[in-house]
């Protein structure tokens, strides 16, 4: 199965879940991915993340996704999700997550590909950033 890492050293991605269940302010959110792709199985990674992508794009809330390599011979990768809620997030992805399929394209990986998520939400910064 393939390895997971978490993003951030203090909290788990299912810390923030269990957070914002307390908070509910029902703000998007943005789940981001960094993809650690063994050289030999990219092009196994871009066909696996498209149809994954495409399960997501049809579920309630999914707002949007975009998939980003590293220049030159890199095998990283970063996604971005956006989500109308956290609800929509975690109700979701379990289900697409958990599926038969989406597991089993997951399971050819074995240890070769290496993922940390973490949720995020838009920082205003005055005179920087949009609202």
């Amino acid at each position: 199965m393939i390895k997971f890492i978490e993003m951030d050293k203090n909290v788990t991605i299912n810390d923030q879940m269990v957070e914002e269940e307390e908070n509910k302010n029902g703000d998007s959110v943005i789940l981001i991915n960094k993809f650690d792709v063994n050289p030999n199985k990219i092009e196994q990674f871009l066909k696996d993340w498209t149809e994954i992508s495409s399960y997501f794009k049809q579920q309630p809330g999914f707002i949007t996704t975009e998939l980003y390599k590293g220049i030159g011979k890199s095998s990283v990768f970063v996604s971005y999700q956006v989500w109308k809620s956290i609800d929509h997030f975690k109700k979701e992805s379990s289900i697409v997550l958990n599926s038969h399929e989406v597991q089993s394209r997951l399971a050819k990986y074995n240890d070769s590909l290496v993922i940390s998520s973490h949720l995020f939400r838009n920082v205003v910064v005055p005179g920087i950033s949009k609202n």
